[in-house]
């Protein structure tokens, strides 16, 4: 039975690519905010609900993107340190690793970073879900806003009968 120790440089390509991760993970959530503000700001007369759903699930698109990108970046590492046999099952094995779902298929060389790439998985899929969050919960505030106001205006245009003064 071979001995498992980690070595430096298995540190250091983790701690580099959990870097990287992070690195895209922050610019793509940053520009997928300026996008969703820049959509809101350029259609806010419009205010519909469809506009407002398109807008959240634009941004899940987005962040799936993203997401894709960085296992992209796990993927080409593996391939190109030869972890793994070609690109297609680099990437579906470090997908199912990025969404913790797998382990065990690296080297024993490359052990470390599975479970930094599920721990990188972790912490992006909390922020992405963060951001989502924070726009679901803008849409979701907007779309009861309006029909609070819409209430408020049928109530004004119809008022309610007041009860007569009895002439005692």
């Amino acid at each position: 039975m071979d001995i498992y120790v980690i070595k430096l440089d298995e540190i250091l390509w983790g701690g580099l690519l959990v870097a990287i991760t992070m690195a895209i993970h922050g610019t793509g959530m940053f520009w997928i905010l300026r996008i969703t503000d820049s959509l809101k700001e350029r259609y806010h007369p419009l205010e519909s609900f469809h506009g407002g759903l398109g807008v959240v699930i634009l941004a899940s698109l987005l962040i799936i993107l993203t997401n894709l990108l960085e296992v992209m970046v796990w993927t080409v590492f593996f391939f190109l340190k030869g972890a793994q046999t070609n690109h297609s099952v680099a990437f579906y094995n470090a997908m199912l690793n990025y969404t913790t779902l797998q382990a065990g298929y690296l080297p024993q060389r490359w052990h470390l970073l599975e479970p930094l790439l599920g721990m990188a998985g972790l912490l992006t899929m909390a922020w992405s879900t963060g951001i989502l969050y924070m726009l679901a919960q803008d849409f979701q505030n907007n779309e009861l806003r309006k029909r609070k106001r819409k209430r408020e205006r049928q109530g004004k245009a119809s008022p309610t009968p007041q009860p007569e003064a009895s002439a005692d």
